[in-house]
């Protein structure tokens, strides 16, 4: 039994996180933890010169339990530095529901030459 629990238990914490599709038609040299990356919510606009370079779609797997809107951001920052990405823009958003206790939300990466630090942007809130 308790080897059958071990077996079974990175499916049950794997299971309890939000369901991620990404997809990128390039990519840059990976950024470092120093590096900024800017989150964009749906009202704040991506500068004109930005290289989009893919993107993201964080679901509900069912079993979801930590997917609220702060920490798909956290995931989808982690995604954008491995990808060389400097900006994650929120496109959609879904509140949770009766359907789902998540955040479904769909993100575009870009990588853009100057500061990000000076776009208006979405402040991650951290509990």
């Amino acid at each position: 039994m308790k080897r059958l629990f071990i077996a079974l238990l990175p499916f049950l914490l794997i299971s309890c996180s939000a369901s991620i599709k990404s997809s990128f038609t390039s990519q840059n040299k990976p950024l470092t933890i120093e590096d900024k990356v800017a989150f964009l919510d749906i009202q704040n606009k991506v500068p004109e010169n930005a290289k989009k370079m893919g993107e993201a779609i964080y679901g509900d797997s069912g079993f979801s339990t930590n997917c609220d809107f702060n920490t798909n951001l956290i995931s989808a920052r982690n995604l954008a530095r491995a990808n060389g990405a400097n900006i994650v823009k929120v496109i959609k958003k879904t509140t949770p529901d009766s359907w789902s206790s998540c955040y479904r939300i769909t993100v575009e990466f870009y990588f853009y030459e100057g500061d990000v630090t000076q776009l208006p942007q979405y402040q991650l809130q951290i509990n």
